[in-house]
């Protein structure tokens, strides 16, 4: 009997050493996950580390972390103990609902020993492991409920117990304190990042690089650090109560450049007013988009702000994600304003230096204008009167024909350099819709240097800037194009001359290159267009070699109004 009596009191000292060493073993354990999740900074790193803990703490089969979004449902499910291909036979993950959500909405710990019994329990979908008993806790970071730890199947027992439920427990507060840990350096990280970024936009301003490399690296910036898929700065047109992408990138970039924003459409008002980011989890189906939703194909969570420079909104920076991809929060969108009042710099800093150029330009021209004026023409007019003072002393017929034939030169020089004053002081625009005929056939003269190998020669004569109207300066630029083009490709020209003349009411534009002539099996239906051209405009084409011999000269002469010719002389 005292034998006996001494085996039971040994074999119950020895399961309380026993209990004594697992709780032990569990403490450290339990020391050793907090320590483990609080080694990381990255914050998805920190949620894996959490799961695959939690598992190990209660001896759980499977674990997931649910981190819960702005409209209170799960944006974000990281699983442990479920494989990739068991995950994709499953389908969507799980956003909040049924006993999830019941966590969700009533924050604190639960235990169940068979989970299908709990009255919020849906069932579980299609290729689903079976589970049963469960437990789950909440993950605190201050007061803000981050998410929660769901813990299924205890594997060394029917259930979890009160126990497990304490360490876990512990576990989560130690969870909020990694997670709000790797949040902090999230976000300091994040606006080093924005600083940098800034910095190097910055620096593209002050170097005066073209405003269009500016946007390009502010869009292509912004994009990357908030990971959207889409980038797009769109400015109002001027008069209109519309928007153009003065620049798109990323997701359906050639799509959206051609596209216009309506002013009037309550998503890209609300931004062009707002004092702060203007957001939406699901832009597709947000009702503030208008009736057109071409400019929302393909995207889900999409975040707007105005370009704001000079107390005025100048347009606005569009930043989206494909469809079911994360919102954008406070974090990604918070430094957003200031870069984009960046974005709005660059614009301002563009218009002003297109006004300085374009002053510049003008000044440029007045100077030339004035000089050529002052000082060539009137040289020209001396040495004229000179020549024809002259005339008188002269006796032989033979000198006294070249004396007239220079003096007339003399005149049609001066004609000539009055039609340049003219064509200078009138243009008064950089763009193409407002350049000269004396201009864009020079620009021609220029661009098919490439195509023939050599600069063509070029002499313009007569009052070309005002003397022909629009639509025939149109036709002839047209028609030029058309005839450098033929000598390149036909002609093997070594030497091309162009000639456009306005004189006595009628336009003469010559082409002529020595080249091998027009071969008999080109197709014609080239010429037969400008052939056209001219008779349209009550004129003619003629073809043939030049008169040095070899080579093809080719003329188009329209009437102009004689109108134009004398208002300008």
């Amino acid at each position: 009997m005292p034998k006996l009596r001494l085996d039971e009191l040994l074999g119950e000292l020895q399961v309380r050493i026993d209990a004594v060493r697992g709780t032990r073993d569990r403490l450290h354990s339990l020391l050793e996950a907090v320590l483990s999740v609080g080694r990381e900074l990255d914050l998805p790193q920190v949620l894996r580390s959490i799961v695959e803990a939690a598992v190990v703490l209660v001896d759980a089969e499977y674990g997931a972390l649910g981190v819960i979004g702005g409209d209170q449902k799960l944006s974000e499910f990281l699983t442990v103990g479920i494989g990739e291909e068991e995950r994709s036979e499953i389908g969507a993950l799980p956003s909040g609902h049924g006993l999830l959500g019941e966590l969700i909405r009533h924050p604190s710990p639960l235990r169940l020993p068979e989970l299908s019994e709990h009255s919020a329990s849906y069932g579980f979908p299609a290729h689903h492991p079976p589970m049963h008993s469960f437990l789950g806790v909440p993950i605190r970071v201050r007061d803000e409920v981050f998410g929660n730890l769901y813990l299924t199947e205890k594997r060394s027992a029917r259930e979890f117990d009160v126990e497990d439920e304490s360490v876990l427990s512990t576990l989560a507060v130690a969870a909020g304190v990694a997670i709000e840990n790797a949040r902090l350096y999230e976000e300091t990280m994040l606006r080093e990042r924005w600083q940098r970024a800034s910095g190097k936009v910055t620096s593209m301003l002050l170097t005066g690089a073209p405003s269009a490399d500016v946007l390009e690296l502010i869009v292509d910036e912004a994009r990357k650090i908030v990971s959207a898929d889409m980038g797009l700065i769109a400015e109002h047109v001027p008069g209109e109560e519309t928007l153009r992408p003065a620049l798109a990138v990323g997701l359906g970039r050639e799509e959206r450049s051609g596209l216009v924003l309506s002013a009037r459409d309550g998503f890209v008002g609300a931004a062009l007013g707002a004092a702060a980011p203007v957001v939406s989890a699901d832009i597709e189906h947000d009702a503030r988009t208008g009736e057109d939703e071409a400019q929302w194909a393909g995207l889900g969570p999409v975040v707007a702000v105005p370009l704001g420079a000079g107390g005025k909104t100048r347009g606005v920076l569009l930043l989206g994600r494909v469809p079911a991809g994360t919102p954008f929060g406070d974090v990604d969108t918070g430094p957003l304003l200031g870069f984009a009042d960046q974005a709005a710099l660059a614009l301002e800093l563009a218009e002003r230096r297109r006004d300085a150029e374009q002053l510049t330009l003008l000044q440029d021209r007045d100077r030339i204008a004035r000089d050529l004026h002052d000082l060539a023409i009137q040289r020209l007019f001396a040495a004229g009167m000179t020549l024809q003072s002259t005339q008188r002393f002269m006796e032989h017929p033979e000198g006294m024909e070249r004396l007239t034939r220079t003096v007339d030169d003399l005149d049609d020089t001066i004609k000539i350099i009055r039609s340049t004053i003219f064509g200078l002081r009138t243009h008064s625009g950089v763009g193409r819709e407002s350049e000269g005929l004396r201009g864009r056939v020079a620009e021609a003269v220029s661009a098919s240097a490439t195509s023939l190998g050599f600069p063509p020669a070029l002499r313009i004569e007569g009052l070309v800037e005002t003397g022909v109207p629009g639509d025939i300066a149109d036709h002839a630029v047209a028609v030029l194009g058309e005839a450098l083009s033929n000598a390149a490709r036909h002609s093997g020209a070594q030497a091309v001359d162009v000639r456009l003349q306005c004189a006595r009411g009628e336009l003469t534009l010559t082409v002529t290159d020595d080249g091998c002539g027009v071969p008999g099996g080109v197709g014609r239906s080239g010429l037969k267009n400008l052939e056209e051209r001219a008779v349209t405009l009550g004129g003619t084409l003629a073809l043939g070699e030049r008169p040095e011999g070899g080579g093809t000269r080719l003329v188009w002469r329209v009437p102009v109004s004689a109108d134009g010719a004398a208002d300008e002389g």
